[in-house]
């Protein structure tokens, strides 16, 4: 594992963090999908936008000498938090970043009492590791949730 100076997990707002984790979405998922190309900011920043727009939204930003390099946007469902985005920048894949955020999600939810949950595509088994690691727990529950058509799996943690 690479290791880059400690980072700062925090609760950011505004449209320069909002700017950031799309930037993040795009790379990690251009990454990820083995894109040719990533995708324009401005493609990827309308969804994190509508997501942060929603009451009780949290955004996550985990920050190295003061660039962003990870992200989660949280939002309250009726019984659960639902973690609707959470991507590591590919440069700094493998690094602990998303330890970072996960465990920041983890005390969230604590203070919060109330569980969270995620979906993550079925075959992304480097995002399925690393949720596993950090003690989420996989359901049965498998759909296809967005216009990729992919399956997605449901996560839960619960203290």
């Amino acid at each position: 594992m690479t290791s880059l100076p400690l980072p700062v997990v925090r609760e950011e707002r505004g449209n320069a963090a909002a700017r950031d984790a799309a930037g993040i979405w795009a790379r990690a998922t251009a990454r990820r999908d083995r894109l040719p190309s990533v995708p324009m900011l401005e493609d990827k920043l309308p969804g994190i936008e509508s997501a942060l727009a929603c009451d009780g939204a949290l955004l996550l930003i985990a920050r190295v000498e003061g660039e962003a390099r990870a992200f989660a946007v949280v939002i309250p469902r009726v019984d659960v938090l639902e973690v609707l985005y959470l991507a590591v920048d590919p440069t700094a894949w493998g690094t602990g970043l998303a330890r970072e955020v996960l465990d920041h999600l983890r005390h969230h939810s604590a203070k919060e009492k109330t569980p969270m949950e995620l979906w993550v595509i079925a075959d992304n088994s480097r995002a399925i590791a690393s949720y596993e690691s950090a003690g989420w727990t996989r359901t049965t529950e498998v759909k296809v949730r967005n216009s990729s058509g992919q399956p997605e799996r449901r996560y839960i943690l619960t203290h």
